[in-house]
């Protein structure tokens, strides 16, 4: 929900440039429609048919990117988030980059706010534990001492529904960082309630 798969798009424009020279690359709006489905593993290796070989260049080359680039959080976020652990909330991040990273990011433009995750769970762990995998909800459960009830998803993609919906939590969308028709239309229709703006998402978790 920051500017994340914003950079990560640049680092893919120089991926194929690498690995696919002769394919016209996705425009961003295709990006986010394919992280959205069949999701970015899905589309690395089913629909580009990286090897793994090639995946390792990938990766590579999104890392570069991820520590050279920080995204900037949308205005007013971080202190939507900060407010809220406040209250004595926890905020958990579930990522498609590493768990330094994120929280680097975090740290990095806290600017006072002291928004620090209580936990991160990034591209670093087994793939079968990544997102859209049950397993980070179901671990912030279990070490946060939570109910299921007491968890809500926050997502702006189909992989984080999915992982709210396989963890038998709510799911909620966010609108602040695409506008696609496609994408929008379903998380309004399978999420529980959807965010156009930030300042709505801080009103509905801080009321």
């Amino acid at each position: 929900m920051d500017g994340t798969r914003r950079v990560h798009y640049p680092a893919h424009l120089k991926a194929m440039e690498v690995l696919r020279p002769g394919l016209t690359p996705v425009d961003l709006d295709t990006w986010f429609r394919k992280n959205f489905d069949p999701g970015i593993m899905g589309f690395l290796l089913d629909e580009l048919a990286l090897t793994p070989e090639e995946l390792a260049v990938e990766h590579a080359i999104w890392q570069d990117f991820t520590s050279r680039e920080t995204p900037h959080f949308y205005p007013g976020f971080l202190e939507a988030l900060a407010a809220y652990k406040a209250r004595g909330g926890h905020v958990v991040v579930v990522s498609h980059s590493e768990s330094h990273i994120i929280r680097g990011h975090y740290e990095g433009q806290a600017d006072g706010h002291g928004v620090v995750p209580d936990l991160v769970f990034g591209w670093d762990l087994e793939p079968h534990m990544r997102k859209p995998s049950p397993y980070p909800v179901r671990e912030t459960i279990r070490q946060l001492h939570l109910e299921p009830r007491d968890v809500l998803v926050v997502d702006d993609l189909k992989p984080g529904v999915d992982m709210a919906k396989a963890a038998g939590v709510d799911a909620a969308a966010v609108g602040w960082s695409h506008d696609i028709p496609s994408i929008r239309d379903f998380m309004k229709r399978t999420c529980v309630v959807y965010f156009a703006t930030v300042p709505e998402f801080a009103e509905f978790i801080l009321q």
